[in-house]
Order: structure tokens, then C-alpha cells, then sequence
């Protein structure tokens, strides 16, 4: 192809996703170009993101904390503010820790603690299908183990105690809110993973009930949530045998509670 031919369809394909609504249509024309294997390819794949695709389904990957993680369609797309909570569960694991990644969706925050953390032992659940067998693609190549089922249930008991970082992504929308998201959300992603409750701590709650269970003295529990729910996922998780903290990133845009086993 002729470098005038290129730099033509370069400029249209841009031009038709920022009439789609796509923001960062150039960004996006250029993940496209490189992804697509052919002409015909890159079309369907243009058509796809027009259309409302989030461009991680259409590629079919998503960059996260320094890693290409797999994201199958209908699956929940990692959040580029969720790598604040995963360098904070970095930080707390030390060379061989016992690691949980819960709510995990595509399976990215294991995935990292996987290749970022010597020796690192890790088990990650969700109760989508979809996302327990995108995970396993993302984890398990990597030494980690994935399970399919709500919360703790889907661990196995020998864990129970013994979890030195407890990552939990829970789903912290209210549900009010839900239909406010963008529509790459709310209509590509499950609700499962999305709708936090009437107040969006419902999952949180659970979490809360049994973490310290889970958790080995010492051990922690880091979650994702909002600025304005901070102050009630600290109130939550006080007083279940944890002491709550939290971080802000100003940058990511991200809060994230870490509350540590006595």
C-alpha cells in the first residue's frame, strides 16, 4: 500500500470513529491498524468499534500495569485507575506471598502479582463464567490457579487464614448509577461486575464479613472505590477484626481502601 494510500485510509478511519463518539479516535485508528491481520480484518474491526465496541474487546487485549491482559468479549475491561490498587498490592507482597484476587474478571490483578512478585502463590475467583475462562488464560499460563464461584465460596478451604494479600475488585456502582455509565459499559460488560447495590457497597459488605477469616495475621485487604464512599467502606470494613487506611491517586483518579489483619 502506497504511503498516500495509507495516510488516506489513516485519516478516514479516524474520521469515523470520532463520529462514532470515540475520543481518542487517533489513539484507537492505531491500535486498529497494528492489530488487524489484513484489510478485511481492520474493516470488521473499525465496524465493531463504530458500533459501540469498547476497543479492548475489539482487539481483543488490554494494557494493563506493563502487560498485554486478554480481555474476551462480554468480559469486564480492566480500569487503568485499578493499577493504583494492584501497585499497592505489589508493594505489601513479599517474595512467595499467598495471594487472592477476588471479583477478579479478565484476571489482570493476578496476572501482575503473578509477574511482578517473586515466587508468588496465586488464586483468583469470579462468578462469571465468561471472565473465569478469560482469567485462566491471563493467570494460569503465569502459575496462578482460577476458580469459578461467588466470593469466598469458590476458594479452596486449605486457603482459609493463610491469604497474605487479599485483592478485592468489587463491584462498587450504585445501582441507580448504573445507567449513567458509558454505554461501552453498560451494555458490553456484565452487571454482574458493575452494580454495587443501593449504595454500592453491597459486594463490599460481604467481603468485609468474611475477609478477616481468609486473612493470615498481619495479612491485607485492598479495595477499589469511589472518593465520595471512601468514608463508608473505612466504617465498613472497621470493627471486623481489620484496620482500614486510605489511598488516593490524584492522577488515576482512583481511591483505594487497604485495611490490614491485627
Amino acid at each position: 500500500m502506497s504511503t498516500d494510500l495509507f495516510s488516506s485510509l489513516r485519516s478516514t478511519t479516524v474520521s469515523r470513529l470520532r463520529s462514532a463518539g470515540c475520543v481518542f479516535a487517533e489513539d484507537e485508528a492505531e491500535l486498529l491498524f497494528s492489530s488487524a491481520a489484513d484489510g478485511e480484518e481492520l474493516e470488521t474491526m473499525i465496524e465493531r468499534r463504530a458500533a459501540g465496541l469498547p476497543i479492548e474487546h475489539v482487539v481483543g487485549w488490554a494494557a494493563f500495569a506493563g502487560l498485554r491482559v486478554t480481555v474476551d468479549p462480554g468480559v469486564f475491561v480492566p480500569r487503568r485507575r485499578t493499577e493504583f490498587l494492584v501497585e499497592h498490592a505489589v508493594g505489601l507482597a513479599r517474595p512467595g506471598a499467598l495471594c487472592v484476587d477476588l471479583c477478579c474478571g479478565s484476571g489482570a490483578a493476578g496476572a501482575v502479582l503473578l509477574s511482578a512478585v517473586e515466587g508468588a502463590e496465586v488464586y483468583a475467583s469470579d462468578i462469571e463464567p465468561a471472565a473465569v475462562r478469560c482469567a485462566r488464560r491471563n493467570v494460569e499460563p503465569r502459575g496462578g490457579r482460577v476458580f469459578e464461584g461467588d466470593l469466598f465460596a469458590a476458594l479452596p478451604d486449605v486457603l482459609r487464614g493463610r491469604v497474605e494479600v487479599l485483592v478485592a475488585n468489587v463491584p462498587y456502582v450504585p445501582t441507580e448509577d448504573v445507567a449513567l455509565l458509558p454505554p461501552e459499559a453498560r451494555e458490553h460488560e456484565p452487571l454482574v461486575a458493575l452494580d454495587g447495590g443501593s449504595d454500592g457497597l453491597d459486594v463490599l459488605r460481604r467481603v468485609a464479613a468474611e475477609a478477616a477469616d481468609w486473612l493470615a495475621p498481619g495479612g491485607h485487604l485492598l479495595v477499589e472505590t469511589s472518593e465520595r464512599q471512601a468514608a463508608r467502606a473505612v466504617e465498613t470494613l472497621s470493627g471486623r477484626g481489620m484496620t482500614p487506611s486510605v489511598a488516593t491517586s490524584e492522577e488515576l483518579y482512583a481511591t483505594v481502601v487497604v485495611a490490614a489483619r491485627g
